[in-house]
């Protein structure tokens, strides 16, 4: 069974309720019907009612199980409006800005999640990342303990019997500092148990492997590392470590005897966005890797972002992940 089937399998039993912001967008359309015809979760869309049903019908999906809110007209308005105000007053927010950002779908469905009146949301086909992570970050905020919103993919072998790992972080973070890859790593770990239910082994990845070579950039990620011990966290990590030192038996053997992680790390921090990106891209185009993602993660609440160029599987796919993704907050 492919790692999507299973995850799809196991978000249908936890269920919950997503939010759509971007009805709209066809593709959207196109993924509420699957998601709510294959009954993995209840949906929730935003917008026009009579826009959106004319659109559905136009487009010949069923919507008939989805919960349509038109954010303008909604009981809930007030209350989002008058809870968004005492949050970003201090800010300069006024009541009626926070009344108009209300009216954004962005933000009505970042504060259904804020709210518990949707368990996570979806959004980014017909916004940019700016836009869902503007909405997201002055709504829901960030994970209490840490600082850094960051990604990763999820990088699933062509070959069976192979090892799935999380690539961090690829596409959010340009240029972390220690402290913001101590985070990723913590966020990454939690993404990892949450989506794919296993433990994490996390590698915090260098050029060099234990002192093989002295650099700032290594030690930036030797200060992660110590940062992330003196948090006592709860999960297997190592660093700085080359990445066949993390991957490869043989060679962690060699060059990082003793290591708890060296030799089968699963989950894989880069020291920048630039390696990230880059390693994530050779992995999927040279090696046949599915990359799945990227998983927004650092968020207090479930909220992931699309590329624009997603398709409908990609935007059921992200809501499968995020259903996974609200076992953490519950």
């Amino acid at each position: 069974m492919h790692i999507l089937e299973t995850l799809k399998n196991r978000a249908t039993a936890i269920g919950g309720t997503i939010v759509l912001p971007e009805s709209s967008d066809s593709r959207t359309l196109a993924a509420a019907a699957s998601l709510a015809g294959q009954k993995i979760c209840r949906v929730i869309l935003l917008g026009s009612s009579t826009e959106i049903l004319n659109n559905a019908a136009s487009l010949g999906v069923n919507i008939s199980d989805c919960e349509i809110i038109e954010p303008a007209r909604s009981e809930l308005l007030n209350e989002y409006a008058a809870y968004f105000y005492e949050r970003r007053k201090e800010k300069g927010l006024s009541e009626d800005g926070a009344v108009q950002a209300m009216h954004n779908p962005l933000y009505f469905g970042a504060m259904m999640v804020k709210r518990g009146h949707a368990g996570g949301m979806v959004a980014g086909a017909a916004n940019t990342t700016a836009d869902v992570l503007r909405a997201a970050l002055q709504v829901v905020g960030v994970m209490p303990g840490l600082k850094t919103v960051s990604s990763t993919f999820i990088m699933v072998s062509p070959r069976e019997n192979e090892p799935t790992y999380l690539f961090a972080d690829c596409a959010v973070v340009p240029n972390p500092t220690a402290d913001q890859l101590a985070d990723i790593a913590g966020s990454t770990a939690l993404t990892r148990r949450s989506i794919l239910g296993d433990e994490p082994f996390v590698a915090l990845l260098s050029f060099s492997t234990k002192g093989s070579a002295d650099h700032e950039l290594v030690e930036k990620v030797r200060q992660a590392k110590s940062i992330l011990d003196k948090r006592q966290v709860d999960f297997a990590y190592d660093g700085e470590l080359q990445l066949d030192a993390a991957i490869v038996e043989k060679v962690a053997k060699s060059k990082a005897p003793g290591s708890t992680v060296a030799g089968h790390a699963n989950t894989l921090v880069f020291p920048d966005l630039q390696a990230g990106n880059i390693g994530y891209k050779l992995v999927q185009r040279l090696g046949g890797y599915e990359a799945i993602g990227p998983i927004i993660q650092g968020l207090a609440a479930p909220i992931c972002d699309l590329s624009r160029g997603c398709s409908t599987e990609d935007i059921v796919n992200t809501a499968i992940l995020v259903l996974l993704m609200t076992k953490k907050n519950n």
